[in-house]
C-alpha cells in the first residue's frame, strides 16, 4: 500500500524550483532548531531541498542523515551534495516503509524535519517512536505538511501519533500553505 501513496520520483526535480525556495525557505523554516556540530534527521528527504541547507547549518563538525524510501532520489541528493562539495557531512541512507534504519542514532539526534511526508507514512505510531528514540532529551522534530493535502483533522491525527509517541508539542510554527507543529522529546 506504501507505494501507490509516494511521489514519483521525477516530482523531485520540481520540488526543487525556485518558487519552491520562496514558498518554504530553508533558513526562515529550519535554521532556528540547528547549531553547528548538531546530528541532524531529515525524514522523507527527496532529492535534498532542505539536506543541503541543513548541512550548511551544522557545519564541519555536524552531520546530517537524510533518509528516504526511494533509492532515486538518495542517488540525486548524493550527487547534489557531492556538487556541493557537503557530501562528507550528508549520510544519505534508504529506508524501508517498516524501518527507517536509524537505530544507530539512539539518543544522538539534536533536530529532526519531517517535511511533506507524515501523510506518506503508513504507519505513524512506528515513525514517531523510532523518530524519538533517535533524538537526545530536549531534541526537537518539526513536522510541516501541505495544506490542500491534509486536513486539520487528519493533521491532529498525526499530532496526536506524535503525542503518544513520547513527543510534547511546543509550537506551531507558520509556514507557508503549510500545517506544522514543533515537538520536543522530554529531558
Amino acid at each position: 500500500a506504501m507505494a501507490e501513496h509516494v511521489c514519483p520520483w521525477w516530482v523531485g526535480y520540481l520540488l526543487l524550483s525556485p518558487f519552491r525556495r520562496w514558498a518554504q525557505n530553508p533558513d526562515r523554516i529550519l535554521s532556528p532548531y540547528v547549531d553547528e556540530g548538531m546530528t541532524v534527521l531529515d525524514l522523507g528527504c527527496g532529492m535534498g531541498f532542505f539536506t543541503l541547507p541543513l548541512a550548511r547549518y551544522v557545519g564541519m563538525g555536524g552531520r546530517v542523515v537524510a533518509v528516504d524510501l526511494q533509492e532515486k532520489m538518495i542517488a540525486a541528493l548524493r550527487r547534489r551534495a557531492s556538487r556541493a562539495g557537503l557530501e562528507d557531512r550528508i549520510d544519505a541512507r534508504t529506508c524501508t516503509a517498516e524501518s527507517l534504519g536509524i537505530d544507530d542514532l539512539a539518543g544522538t539526534v539534536g533536530f529532526a524535519a519531517a517535511i511533506n511526508v507524515v501523510h506518506e507514512v503508513p504507519d505513524q505510531d512506528n515513525f514517531f517512536r523510532q523518530v524519538h528514540s533517535t533524538l537526545t532529551p530536549n531534541g526537537k522534530l518539526l513536522v510541516v505538511e501541505p495544506i490542500f493535502h491534509v486536513t486539520e483533522d487528519k493533521f491532529r491525527v498525526s499530532e496526536s501519533a506524535a503525542t503518544d509517541g513520547g513527543f510534547t508539542v511546543i509550537g506551531s510554527p507558520k509556514v507557508r500553505r503549510s500545517r506544522a507543529v514543533l515537538l520536543v522529546k522530554k529531558a
